[in-house]
């Protein structure tokens, strides 16, 4: 695998290239490939995330001053949620480089957003070992900025079921119901597909490693479909689902 190209894009050339290839090396790769000394990216994984927890906690508190922390908590967790993660991954171009199994990949795991999320933690977590908490840090800090100001001016960073249960409610008279799709994977790496339905019309899918988490993703999802939905004055739309309820 060259990775030349993917190092451009990153802006970072590797010292220790074994480091990289294991970021990108997913645990269903191995199972199909026992003879390589590769080691999947599950380790790496688990300290990304906690380097990614630190300087997202880190920038918030330096830019966000008048936040309390509850309201700095609740922003954190919207900036290194999966789905948020997945998103960088994709900007990076990472799908392509990822190493999965026949299988995996037939699957469309370049497509799934816990895979995605935790290649990005796992770059993370290898480019800290790598070259040191600055470079991170000047890593994350390329997406982090941007993304803070976006989730803070929608304020994408509140409870999204409740958000959306309020709006249905209010607008429809209807109470959102959320059903399991899809749970695979071992048990110690589940993820869980959700979607959220009213009045039997799926208005947004989620992912995520716990069921809770699947159901916030998918709420907010819904969320801005349904906010979409009236601030276009779809009237007919609305009035079309109230008399399916009526």
């Amino acid at each position: 695998m060259d990775l030349q190209d993917l190092e451009s894009t990153l802006g970072v050339t590797f010292t220790d290239k074994s480091l990289l290839t294991r970021a990108l090396t997913h645990r269903s790769y191995l199972n199909e490939n026992a003879d390589l000394s590769y080691l999947d990216n599950e380790r790496l994984e688990f300290l990304g995330d906690a380097i990614l927890d630190f300087i997202a906690a880190e920038y918030l508190y330096r830019h966000y001053p008048e936040l309390n922390e509850g309201d700095l908590t609740s922003l954190r967790a919207a900036l290194v949620k999966g789905n948020t993660l997945a998103r960088f991954a994709i900007d990076l171009g990472l799908p392509p480089y990822l190493l999965m199994s026949r299988g995996e990949d037939a699957a469309r795991g370049r497509e799934r957003a816990p895979l995605l999320a935790g290649a990005f933690e796992a770059l993370v977590g290898a480019l800290y070992l790598d070259q040191g908490l600055d470079t991170a840090r000047e890593f994350i800090l390329r997406f982090l900025p941007a993304e803070a100001e976006r989730v803070y001016a929608l304020r994408l960073d509140r409870d999204a079921k409740s958000m959306l249960q309020e709006l249905s409610q209010s607008q429809l008279q209807l109470t959102p119901q959320y059903r399991l799709l899809q749970a695979r994977g071992p048990d110690h790496a589940k993820e869980f597909t959700v979607a959220v339905v009213l009045n039997d019309r799926e208005y947004g899918r989620g992912t995520g490693r716990s069921k809770q988490l699947a159901e916030q993703e998918a709420a907010r999802v819904a969320l801005e479909n349904l906010q979409a939905e009236i601030s276009r004055e779809d009237h007919a739309a609305l009035i079309a689902l109230k008399g399916q309820v009526e």
